[in-house]
Parts: C-alpha cells; structure tokens; sequence
C-alpha cells in the first residue's frame, strides 16, 4: 500500500493512529507496540503476502542472531560468529538485489527453466537488509542489548520507514521502543511534516515526472538541446522532491505514534562540494556508509582516498546492478576523490564558491540522468541530445513538453530547493512562531491550502509510485 493512494490517507492512516491511541490508554508499552507490530504486516501484506511471510521469519532469524552474539562471551569465537552472520545477511541482499541480472544472464545462454516470475523480491529489501547489519553491529559492539523479539519485530516491520527508509539504526530505535511518548507537540509537529512531504511529491515530483516520463520515452527518437537540458533539470527536481517529500512523510508519520527519527534531508543542493551534498541527502545512507564501512576500512586514519573510492563504488552498485549505477558510482568516486585531493591546496580554495557550487551542481544534474533512464545506451543518447546531437528527426520541440503550469512548478521547485537553507530565514521563522500567534494562525492556514491543492492533485493525476522503491 503506498502512502499517495487515497484511501491509505483518508481512511487506513486515521484509522490506524486511531487504534493507537486507544491502545495507549492501556498504559502498556507492549501492547502498544504489538498493535504497531499487526499494521505494519496489514500495510506490508498489501503488497505481498508471501513477501510478508518472509519478512517475519527473516526478522526472527536476525533476533536469534543477535540473542547468540550476546550470549557469546569468548571474544575470538564471538567474532567468528559476527563475521558468519554478517556474511548471510550480506549474500541475502545481494541475492535479491542481483537476481535479476543473473537471470538476464542465464535468457541470454538460453536456459528457460529460470524465470523472472519465480523471483519474488521484498519491497524495501535493501533498507531491511542495512538495518540488519546495524542491529548485529551494534549487538555485537555492545553498545545496545538484542532486545526482545516483539522490540526486533517493531524494528524490522514498522511500516513509515519499511519500503524506502530512512535507514535506522538499532542503536537509535531501541531507546524509543518502551520511553517514548505521544505528545500534542510532537503529534501536530508530524501533521505539518507529512503535508509538506505530500505536497513534495504529489504538487511538484509528480506534475514534473508526467514530464519527464514524456521527454524520456521520446529522446530516442530525437528531442532538441532545450528539451533535454529542461528535462534534466525536471528529473534534478523530481528526484529530490520525490524522495525527500516520502521521508518527509514516514518521519512525520512516526510522529505520531511517538517515534521522533533524524531529518533524512538538509537542503542538498545548496552544497558546495559532493561530500557535503552527501552529508545533506539521504542523510540516513550515509551515516550508515560512514559507521559501517567507511570507519572500519580505516576512514580518515589511513588510506583515504582507497577508502572513499570504495565507499562510492559500493553505493553505486547498492542503487543497482546494471552499467548505469557503476558508471554513476564510479563518477561520483573519482569527483569525490579528486575533491578530497584539492582540498588542501591554495588554487582549489581560491576558487569562488558560487563557481565550485555551479560545477557541483552541473555534475548532479548529468550523473542522475543515470537514474532517470535506466539503459545505458539510451542513457548516452540523451547525453548526445543535451549536445545538439539528436538521435534522429526532431519531430516535437521544446513547446510540445513545457507549458506555462511546468515552468512554474519548475520554479517553486527551485525556490523550495534552496530558499530553505537561508539562516536568517531560519531564525525569523522561528522566532515569529514562537512570538506571534497571528503568524501562528498564518502558518496553518497555509499548511491546510497547501494540504488542498494536495488533495486536488492527488485526485486529478495517476497514481505515480516513489522513485526510490525500486532500490
């Protein structure tokens, strides 16, 4: 079930924090988190049963996982152990992350007994399977108990962050399992988080997709420079507010029910180098890329520029099996590299930030091309078309895919992708909500328009599910 159809917030999400607060009357945690343990496999179940089946045994397996690593006090056969387990978990993920490309193999040298039908691949697999590796790390670092399996249960199901994160780690959910509490301040904080994530990607990520998705399937055939140019900046926007708008609402859904998880996005593209823009999307991935891998391959204490190499290439083939996410691991892994490289000399710092910002995001804007088309091939095609070199007769211009809505949600896209970083915007924004209750009043009244043109999107336009769901 996806958090854009209607009847999931007209009818199933009330429902369900109705119950909730019902069970809350009870004063007893583990009910609580029982009744958060049964809609999380109703929400799931709602894209597969069988996949549902699977996710609970999984979940258990982890939990006996962690109960052995800490019940296992000899610490070389402990680490033997860790070292198993994170092994399987491992293979599991890059089972179901590559299956399909090995099928595509085995069509290739005529075996048809494989079928891709005979594939099922969990929704939200990855996010599962890194949750996984932070709960028998952090086990094993001892820095948190195992937990019980109704606490293992909540970690592994809790449907606002199951199909596309973001990535919490055992050591920061567990806390909150038995002390948290629902609050009015917390409880209206994530109304207001979820209708800025819906008007993200239902206004902007999916007006501007139908776009997108429109220029994509003609760029084969030949689309002029200005289209392509225009649709690179569509997809630059579309992925952004896709993606932060869902994180927007699982976090504010969280609300809710009493969790209160990290911001997941910090106005990316205002970054003036990759590893900063790195540190402000997706922020969740990254910390556990840093915590998990980067640090124990020796992080800044030795070999660096491997240990960055490496990091960015296992994040491209993490996003996916084909050429594309190699090529666009491996682009972001040299850039990243050179930039640490540059870092310290006078010529790379004299440079004026606006320029290191505009090559920045010139960068983004030509490796998400990779995300946006799919085929390689075809990837290189578009490339060639943002040159003047077209595939074939340029049949439809400009015109044809940008009207005067486009051009304008395009600029509010803009304005929200940047405006937010502003400090003193920040502080007068805070300060006026702490100070004036007409500015208060002000606020939501514009979350409840906002909210309706939500509405009116959501009913006027196809369903369109979260980019991110396919990794």
């Amino acid at each position: 079930m996806s958090f854009t159809v209607a009847s999931f917030l007209f009818f199933i999400l009330p429902l369900c924090v109705l119950g909730y607060y019902i069970v809350n009357l009870l004063k007893k945690p583990i009910l609580n988190n029982i009744y958060l343990i049964l809609v999380s496999l109703y929400f799931y179940a709602n894209f597969s049963f069988k996949a549902t089946i699977n996710l609970v045994i999984f979940s258990v397996v982890i939990f006996v996982m962690g109960k052995t690593l800490e019940k296992i006090k000899k610490s070389s056969y402990r680490t033997r152990i860790f070292s198993l387990y994170i092994i399987i978990v491992v293979l599991i993920l890059c089972y179901y992350k590559y299956i399909f490309f090995v099928i595509e193999l085995f069509y290739s040298i005529n075996i048809e007994y494989f079928t891709i039908s005979s594939v099922l691949v969990p929704l939200g697999m990855s996010f599962i399977m890194f949750e996984a590796i932070s709960y028998l790390v952090d086990v094993y670092k001892q820095d948190v108990k195992a937990g019980n399996i109704v606490d293992v249960l909540l970690f592994f199901t809790f449907f606002p962050k199951i199909t596309s994160g973001p990535i919490v780690l055992w050591k920061d959910f567990s806390p909150q399992i038995r002390n948290r509490l629902v609050s009015v301040d917390l409880f209206f904080s994530g109304l207001e988080k979820i209708m800025i994530g819906y008007a993200k990607k239902v206004i902007i990520a999916d007006s501007l997709g139908v776009t997108v998705a429109n220029i994509t399937t003609n760029s084969t055939n030949g689309i002029d420079s200005i289209t392509a140019i225009l649709g690179m900046l569509c997809y630059f926007l579309q992925i952004y507010f896709d993606f932060s708008g869902y994180s927007d609402i699982a976090i504010g859904i969280s609300r809710l029910f009493g969790f209160n998880f990290k911001e997941n996005f910090n106005f990316p593209y205002t970054a003036i180098s990759l590893s900063e823009f790195w540190r402000r999307w997706h922020i969740s991935l990254g910390t556990w890329f840093r915590n998990y891998i980067y640090i124990p391959l020796g992080g800044n204490r030795k070999n660096v520029y491997i240990n960055l190499f490496i990091v960015f290439m296992i994040t491209g083939i993490w996003h996916g099996s084909t050429l594309n996410f190699v090529f666009w691991g491996f682009a972001h892994a040299i850039f990243i590299v050179a930039e640490r490289y540059c870092k310290s000399k006078n010529f790379y710092n004299k440079i004026p930030k606006l320029i290191r910002w505009f090559v920045l995001m010139i960068f983004i804007s030509f490796t998400w091309i990779i995300f946006m088309i799919p085929d390689f091939q075809e990837a290189l095609i578009y490339y060639k078309s943002i040159l003047g070199m077209p595939a074939g007769n340029i049949y439809f211009t400009y015109e044809y895919y940008f009207n005067n809505k486009i051009l304008f949600i395009m600029v509010i896209g803009f304005i929200g992708a940047f405006i937010g970083k502003n400090q003193f915007l920040q502080n007068n924004l805070k300060k006026w909500s702490e100070e004036s209750l007409a500015f208060i009043i002000l606020k939501q009244i514009i979350y409840l328009i906002l909210f309706i043109l939500t509405v009116l999107f959501m009913i006027n336009s196809s369903y369109s599910p979260f980019l991110y769901f396919q990794f």
